[in-house]
């Protein structure tokens, strides 16, 4: 269909998950008519398994990524205004295990300062201190559907085989590891990445220790429950969670965060994060049609969700 004489175009955003969903409300809010197509109900994508806190990791190229995040860090705060989001604004501490450790994602994050002996967990020999977002996916995801609905978009279920198979002036391809095949990249890989959520028995903040000696290791409280991680084994495909990997998992956090112990289960989780050397954010041209792609965001899809929806959308013109 052509673009109307207004301006606006048909724009067809493949992909579900938290990328998707911002782009097509991005998109929406820009004027376009916009049909969001999802392969997976929200509780079943990729974002829901996440900790989602702000964090950019296994993103690159680095500048990109720090003005992406710095966008989303500035919209998740605001967000974190209204309860409805499930985004909250909590203080914890960056382990460091290297006497200069690298700090290059801290432009622009809140409070930021040395740990004080007292607030390092056991064992940790040194840390960061700043506040950051964290977002309950199980409330954000279904919020971010909401308020697509809200601005008009149009959920179209089922999943995408072919860009043939998808109408509108513009596509935007969003949809993590299985954009690759939509596009002919080889250069994606899934990062397995298993979690399991206890009780939270009122934990102040968060952990995030990526180099510990026994493997990555975090600890993001939401209130409700507390994900502890984590994994990244590049390659792996499987998503039923492993009891032997879990209980390694609740040892290192568990050892970082005493009051974890005892704390029952409540749930487990494995998801496939979309890993690339870089980012793609492009436009391109198939088949006499613009395409924007926007994936291969490692483990920092909620990080840079709202900076890349908003570069979607000046390239969607």
């Amino acid at each position: 269909m052509p673009a109307a004489d207004d301006g606006r175009r048909e724009v067809a955003v493949v992909g579900g998950g938290v990328v998707g969903l911002t782009c097509a409300l991005e998109l929406a809010r820009a004027g376009h008519r916009v049909r969001l197509h999802t392969a997976d109900p929200l509780e079943a994508t990729t974002s829901a398994v996440a900790a989602a806190i702000w964090f950019p990791y296994r993103a690159a190229p680095a500048d990109a990524v720090l003005r992406w995040g710095a966008t989303s860090l500035g919209v998740l705060t605001g967000l974190a205004d209204d309860p409805a989001t499930g985004v909250r604004l909590r203080s914890g501490t960056f382990v460091h295990r290297t006497s200069e450790p690298d700090l290059w994602w801290t432009p622009g994050v809140a409070d930021v300062r040395p740990a004080t002996a007292a607030e390092l967990p056991p064992g940790a020999p040194a840390g960061t201190r700043c506040t950051l977002p964290v977002v309950d996916t199980g409330r954000y995801l279904p919020w971010l559907a909401a308020a697509c609905a809200s601005a008009g978009v149009r959920t179209v279920p089922g999943r995408v085989a072919a860009l043939d198979d998808v109408p509108g002036d513009v596509v935007v391809v969003a949809t993590g590891l299985a954009s690759g095949q939509l596009l002919g990249d080889d250069s994606c890989v899934p990062v397995q990445g298993q979690v399991v959520r206890l009780a939270d028995p009122g934990l102040p903040g968060w952990v995030l220790d990526d180099h510990h000696p026994e493997g990555l290791t975090y600890v993001v409280p939401r209130g409700r429950d507390v994900v502890c991680g984590g994994t990244a084994v590049e390659g792996a495909t499987g998503t039923e969670p492993d009891p032997e990997v879990e209980a390694a998992i609740l040892r290192r956090a568990c050892a970082l965060v005493p009051a974890l112990r005892g704390q029952p289960v409540l749930s487990r989780a494995v998801g496939l994060r979309p890993g690339r050397p870089t980012v793609r954010l492009e436009r391109l041209d198939v088949d006499g049609r613009p395409v924007v792609a926007c994936y291969g965001h490692g483990g920092a899809g909620v990080t840079l969700s709202w900076g890349c929806a908003a570069e979607v959308a000046s390239l969607a013109w």
